[in-house]
């Protein structure tokens, strides 16, 4: 799995509004049909970036939760479509959440996104 990098791909999943949520975590996602949505961008992979404001905490509360989702995204990520970005954000209960509970709550939402992203592509070819 590869990290979303530059602001302009944060922007681009941000600004999409698709997105699911659970207690302590908000999932962003945007899958690439095509390289021309995020400009240059010709890989196959899934790309995963963090978002984890200060309303969480301090600085190393901050990188305690950034690595539990990474640890949490690897994991999960054969559940999420190909060409899929996603931007995992922290709500300020994810500080005090325990990691069996995060695991449900990544379990469950990457799931959901497989899920919305299958619907949205029947419907698109007309199923």
């Amino acid at each position: 799995m590869e990290r979303l990098r530059s602001h302009r791909d944060f922007v681009t999943v941000l600004k999409r509004r698709r997105k699911v949520s659970d207690k302590d975590i908000v999932v962003h996602y945007l899958v690439r049909d095509d390289s021309s949505v995020l400009g240059d961008t010709a890989t196959s992979a899934r790309r995963v970036g963090l978002a984890v404001s200060k309303a969480v905490g301090h600085a190393v509360t901050r990188n305690a939760v950034k690595r539990r989702f990474r640890v949490l995204a690897r994991r999960y990520e054969s559940s999420l479509p190909e060409r899929c970005d996603v931007v995992m954000r922290a709500k300020p209960s994810a500080a005090t959440a325990d990691f069996q509970s995060l695991d449900e709550q990544v379990s469950s939402l990457f799931a959901a996104v497989s899920r919305k992203c299958a619907n949205a592509a029947a419907k698109r070819d007309g199923r």
